[in-house]
């Protein structure tokens, strides 16, 4: 079985899918998730309304300490640069948000897309319009998403995430309260 095999005539039981995704290992996981298409993805966000809450704890465990990132490895809607990771962490003072920033091979252009990460409802909000006061050590310069080449991919943008798995989640890119025609997929790792 695969994961497209879940996808017929537009029509998708989360829950079905879920219960797919929860029963495989990481690595066959990761590699599933990433081979999602546009159409796929956005079908799947359409499903997940509803469905399975997610909540900051479903990005990054309770058990995770502060500043500590936890990565989640995507798959976007393009054709091509379509691979990528948002990496996660808590911040030292827990108050009810994440921090976090993009991982990927054109990162030297665009910036590292740094975000926070709300509870919005439901869902998730991943907001590009405000950037974290710190980071992890590790983590790249904390640039402001107005800047150079991040201005065309995060100013003024908002992602909602929708839970579809233990491990899964779709998001959506919203800019200035818009939906836009830009999905996304992640898998988390599991916390080392």
């Amino acid at each position: 079985m695969s994961i497209h095999q879940h996808f017929t005539e537009n029509r998708l039981h989360v829950p079905m899918l879920a219960a797919y995704l929860d029963s495989l290992d990481q690595a066959t996981r990761v590699r599933e998730v990433r081979t999602l298409s546009g159409r796929e993805q956005a079908v799947l966000f359409d499903a997940a309304a509803g469905v399975r809450p997610i909540a900051l704890d479903d990005l990054v465990p309770p058990d995770v300490p502060p500043l500590a990132q936890v990565v989640h490895y995507g798959r976007n809607y393009l054709r091509l640069f379509h691979t990528f990771e948002k990496r996660f962490c808590r911040p030292a003072d827990g108050k009810g948000e994440l921090w976090g920033y993009n991982e990927h091979a054109l990162r030297w252009l665009t910036g590292p897309g740094y975000f926070l990460a709300r509870p919005h409802g439901e869902e998730v909000l991943i907001d590009y319009l405000e950037v974290p006061p710190a980071k992890p050590d590790a983590w790249p310069a904390i640039k402001p998403n107005s800047a150079a080449g991040s201005r065309f991919i995060y100013f003024q943008t908002q992602d909602v995430l929708r839970g579809v798995s233990r491990h899964v989640s779709v998001g959506r890119d919203t800019k200035r309260g818009k939906p836009l025609d830009r999905w996304f997929v992640l898998c988390r790792s599991e916390p080392v």
